[in-house]
């Protein structure tokens, strides 16, 4: 019975842990919301979401990391219960570049 409270607890230990980037699935962002402007437009904005994304995917890596070393030593998420973890901020920012690509192919830009 220890055992298996164990493993209760150490999963959902594993589960409070910060997802790594790739691992996380893109909001739902219209790509209208990208339409109404014009290529240079659309390209400036996505080079700064771009950038946006790198340094909160880099975030992310961090906590994910902070979360892997803190269970592995202490049994606590430490880079979640830290506040490190952007899944929501990486989401919606992975959102907003494809929304923006795919208002940029359907105007014929490129980026």
């Amino acid at each position: 019975m220890k055992k298996f409270i164990l493993a209760v607890a150490l999963a959902a230990t594993l589960a409070a842990c910060a997802k790594r980037p790739d691992a996380i699935v893109q909001a739902d962002i219209p790509m209208q919301a990208y339409t109404n402007l014009g290529c240079p437009q659309i390209a400036q904005l996505h080079t700064t979401e771009k950038k946006k994304l790198d340094d909160l995917s880099k975030q992310q890596i961090s906590a994910a990391n902070g979360d892997a070393f803190g269970v592995f030593l202490v049994g606590v998420p430490i880079g979640s219960v830290a506040g490190g973890d952007k899944e929501g901020e990486v989401a919606v920012s992975k959102g907003k570049v494809s929304a923006m690509e795919s208002a940029a192919l359907s105007k014929g830009c490129k980026l």
